[in-house]
């Protein structure tokens, strides 16, 4: 037998590996998952039922283009189907775009941290990273990002609101950067969780999409809408972006449960905003009640708070743990927080004060 062994990408050495949000331990202590950014109620009105007859048909291949689902998208949108493609929720697109528009050679930019996909699809890719760090409030540094690109660069990427920060880049401040960006330079707006931004100065990225060609925005069913478990998410972008979307696309890639559950999602736009609105007022109460007790919280417009807790992270996370409650935690730097059912979010506060009385 010969010793040796097919030979791979080298690009592929050292990726890091994509940490999910781990689980609530089964039959253990853990009784909720605030690691995840989930949406802690259950599917909408009508979608369950929805999903239930399209299971039906599962010995079937789905819907390869989409239809019923890009109909409905460009009619709740105001684009037309030709500006838009799907995937495997907002992070599969991402990856597609990457593959659309970066190999060896060329540089994508994203502001660090962020996304933690963002530097894996991009080695993935060929492509190199070039990361640009926050500013000390744990905001995008435009002026920095636009300072680092070169020729190389093919893509960038601005998460807005950031994850894992939650923290947002206001439209003066994105319109200005997006001047200084090439035409030729794709600027991917990451707004998977649009929905639960209430700052008015906050731009929709549909709307700067509209009028500049270089502009596409991804979105997700993932979050407010809860069909995480579904993976199905989409871009916004004009038709060149958008026909390489969907060349690039895995075949059949979203299923045909998906595509009924979010164009149901979307007929529940009434419901949906009913509980967004629930879930900002929970994050209002728990950024208040984090600050009441001497932590600095940033500003975040997500379903998530972020501690920024330097070498005392992972036994944040550890407490959290012990106490009933999953948090994620990014060793080194801090913990990111879901906003989740109240009484997740208490035994999470508890946690908490008793943390910052010992330190």
């Amino acid at each position: 037998m010969s010793e040796t062994s097919p030979k791979l990408r080298a690009e592929l050495a050292g990726i890091p590996t994509y940490k999910p949000g781990k689980p609530a331990a089964a039959g253990g202590p853990v009784a909720y998952k605030l690691s995840s950014n989930e949406n802690p109620y259950p599917p909408l009105p009508g979608v369950m039922e929805t999903v239930t007859a399209a299971a039906c048909s599962f010995n079937r291949y789905p819907d390869m283009a989409c239809t019923g689902l890009m109909d409905e998208l460009a009619e709740r949108f105001g684009v037309p189907v030709s500006h838009l493609a799907t995937g495997t929720g907002s992070v599969g697109v991402a990856q597609q775009l990457i593959q659309a528009t970066a190999g060896p050679g060329d540089e994508v930019v994203y502001a660090w941290r962020s996304f933690e996909a963002y530097p894996i699809i991009t080695q993935i890719s060929g492509a190199r990273s070039v990361q640009v760090p926050l500013t000390p409030g744990d905001v995008h540094d435009l002026d920095a990002m636009a300072d680092a690109l070169t020729d190389r660069t093919r893509l960038i990427f601005v998460c807005n609101p950031n994850n894992p920060t939650g923290t947002v880049v206001r439209r003066a401040e994105l319109e200005r950067f997006l001047d200084r960006v090439p035409g030729d330079v794709l600027v991917v707006l990451d707004e998977a969780y649009r929905e639960f931004i209430r700052d008015p100065e906050v731009p929709d990225g549909v709307e700067l999409y509209r009028e500049r060609p270089n502009v596409c925005v991804l979105r997700t069913f993932s979050k407010a809408y809860g069909l995480a478990g579904l993976r199905v998410g989409f871009a916004i972008a004009h038709e060149p972006v958008a026909a390489a979307l969907r060349k690039t696309a895995v075949p059949f890639g979203v299923s045909q449960i998906a595509q009924e559950a979010a164009i149901a999602s979307l007929r529940a736009e009434d419901e949906l905003l009913g509980r967004v609105g629930s879930l900002v007022c929970e994050r209002t109460r728990v950024v208040d009640a984090l600050r009441g007790q001497g932590w600095t919280v940033p500003d975040t417009q997500a379903n998530f708070v972020w501690l920024r807790l330097g070498e005392r992270t992972v036994a944040f996370a550890e407490a959290c743990e012990r106490a009933g409650v999953v948090v994620r935690p990014f060793p080194g730097e801090g913990v990111r927080v879901t906003v989740g059912e109240s009484e997740a979010n208490d035994i999470f506060l508890r946690v908490s004060e008793e943390f910052r009385k010992e330190a």
